[in-house]
């Protein structure tokens, strides 16, 4: 491996984690497009640093664009505060206003200049380890090395500062403003981080594999978890395991490496969205069955408990199980062995009756329906240990 691969899979590394801390944040908030909105619109902050500058490598237009991004956000608010249009809505008026207006300005006046269009929107990681920073004729390493490791840095001793004000205002604003944290101070300041963030990493990654970064290791994370410790570290080891990962299909394929990232980034949240215990889409199918079962077993328990009063033996023949429920033969049978497994129902000549501990379960079932307190059902599960074939 070499001294260039190495630097690559480096900075990918370090923007993943840069984007991955505040995407968090961005998830659980449910303002996931705002990071699509600032870094798109910061590109008219770049192109106005430049015309002040007439220099790309002035830091001016990092300045002027974290200011966009700033600037977009604080838009947004006031065009959503009007109550005439939601939160999205606003987004999409308001980056590609700017964005455009970004585009224009290059198109018409700086067409001479290295302000390439599709550089900006798709990065070029390839081309960051050639980027140096030269002190005094030595070489400290990539640029995007260090804009991206202060960047980490600050972002990283801010989380660590105000951890607890974020996690509250996040979760609660209003218990937030009663203990005297700001939720809007808060707000805007993890708005001015993540510009910051976007900014930092533009020119290395290009702003669709940012908002990728951001975004999908979060939501990855956010599927597997509900622990915010938990989902900022799952959401850094996605980011980095994606930019490594991406970094070699690229390599592999001869392909674009922001490309190959954002496909590694979009294959480990598809495989999270199939696969995650709780929340993936095979643990929901799983669930939604046996909560089915659970509902046609409730519904012949009672329907038994029903007889006692009415003391009809003609019901109670397992033959027309699937006639009077309207079951098919092989849902009818599976049921009545789930019920006769749990001990809740004995069957006496092709008949079924219920147990002592069938009855307790209906009497218990009854008065969770009457009362309607979903806390209860998990203790009536456990207590006669049903469900479990």
């Amino acid at each position: 491996m070499t001294s260039t691969q190495i630097e690559i899979q480096l900075i990918a590394s370090i923007v993943s984690i840069a984007c991955a801390i505040p995407g968090v944040f961005l998830v659980l908030r449910k303002m996931s497009l705002i990071s699509d909105a600032i870094s798109h619109s910061i590109l008219l902050g770049i192109v106005l640093g430049f015309f002040i500058t007439q220099d790309t490598s002035s830091p001016l237009l990092i300045l002027m664009a974290g200011l966009t991004g700033v600037m977009t956000v604080v838009f947004v608010e006031i065009i959503q505060k009007t109550g005439l249009v939601k939160e999205d809505t606003a987004i999409g008026l308001v980056f590609p206003a700017l964005f455009s207006i970004g585009v224009i300005l290059i198109a018409k006046n700086a067409n001479d200049i290295h302000l390439d269009i599709d550089a900006v929107l798709l990065g070029e990681l390839a081309f960051a380890p050639f980027n140096r920073w030269y002190i005094s004729d030595i070489d400290m390493g990539p640029k995007s090395m260090w804009v991206m490791g202060g960047t980490l840095l600050i972002t990283l001793t801010l989380l660590g500062l105000f951890y607890k004000e974020l996690k509250i205002s996040t979760f609660d604003p209003g218990l937030s403003a009663a203990l005297g944290f700001s939720p809007a101070l808060i707000h805007y300041s993890l708005m001015s981080v993540s510009s910051v963030t976007i900014v930092g990493a533009f020119d290395a990654v290009g702003a669709i594999l940012v908002v990728a970064l951001m975004i999908v290791p979060a939501a990855s994370a956010y599927l597997i978890t509900h622990n915010l410790k938990t989902m900022l570290i799952l959401a850094i080891l996605f980011g980095v395991s994606s930019a490594i990962s991406g970094y070699w299909l690229a390599n592999l394929l001869n392909a674009s490496i922001a490309g190959s990232i954002a496909t590694m980034l979009g294959v480990f949240f598809f495989l999270i969205y199939l696969l995650a215990p709780r929340r993936g889409l095979i643990a929901h199918i799983i669930r939604g069955k046996r909560q089915h079962r659970e509902v046609m077993l409730l519904t012949f328990l009672l329907h038994l408990h029903n007889l006692q009063e009415d003391n009809d033996e003609a019901e109670r023949d397992i033959k027309h199980l699937h006639y009077h429920f309207k079951w098919n033969i092989k849902q009818s049978k599976n049921i009545l062995k789930l019920a006769v497994d749990n001990g809740l129902v004995q069957l006496e000549n092709n008949k079924a009756y219920l147990t002592e501990k069938g009855e307790k379960f209906c009497d218990a079932s009854i008065f969770y329906i009457i009362d309607n307190n979903h806390d209860e059902i998990k203790a009536i599960k456990n207590k006669f240990l049903i469900f479990r074939g």
